[in-house]
This record gives C-alpha cells, structure tokens and sequence, in this order.
C-alpha cells in the first residue's frame, strides 16, 4: 500500500470511528505511525482532523433531534457547555457528547475547538508514545 493510500485510509477511519459507526482510530494511527514514521505529524494532524469532523457528523445528527430527546449525555453537557467535548475523544461517551451538543444548539466554533483539542491531545499521547 502507497503511503497516499495509507494516509487516506487514517483520515477515513478516524472520521467513520468518530460517528455512532463502531472503529478504533487509534489503532489505525498506531499501524501508520510504525509503517511510515517518517511524518508523525502528517499522521496526527490527519487522525485529529477526521475524527473531529466525524464528531462534528454527530453533533450535526444531534442538530437534527426533535426537542423532547433526553438522555445523561444530555444533561452533562447542559450543566458544562463546551468544555464538555474535550471528552468526545472517550469510547462510549464521545459520540453521545457530541450528539448531545448538537441537541442544545451550542455554538459551533467552542464545541469544535474542544473537540479538536481532547482529539489530539489523545493522538499525541499515542503518537510520542510510539516515536523511537
């Protein structure tokens, strides 16, 4: 596989791991950060970008909710706001987050920096961890 293929292949899983579709981002980031270390920034800024947009697909479902949908997520990012989605990056708890701040209509520009900002943090933690 090209290293183009590979790199597409990362921004395509990590956006797809991001929506209520089942995937694990990380391990993708992982299998192209040994296979081509060479641009470990490429990587990450590619796994960060897509999955945040993938949380984004989400938060735009939640947009589309009828009013009277409740649930625990909900309530969370109620009571917290935007700060809420540095965790959308959690397995079991992201995508809902996400869907929850589209429900509440919170601003786009605050949700999508904290969203982007726990994505990476999570995809440098992975990525230092496997540098040589």
């Amino acid at each position: 596989m090209g290293e183009g293929a590979l790199y597409a292949g990362l921004f395509v899983g990590s956006f797809l791991a991001a929506t209520l579709l089942p995937g694990g981002s990380e391990a993708l980031l992982a299998a192209v950060l040994l296979q081509a270390p060479e641009h470990p920034g490429l990587a990450l800024a590619l796994a960060t970008v897509g999955n945040t947009l993938g949380g984004l697909t989400s938060y735009g479902l939640g947009r589309m909710l009828p009013d009277r949908a409740s649930a625990r997520s909900i309530e969370l990012v109620r009571r917290y706001g935007p700060v809420t989605l540095l965790a959308a990056w959690l397995p079991l708890v992201g995508d809902p987050l996400c869907v929850a701040a589209g429900w509440l209509r919170l601003p786009l520009l605050p949700v999508t920096l904290f969203m982007a900002i726990g994505k990476f943090v999570r995809y440098g933690f992975l990525a230092h961890a496997l540098s040589p």
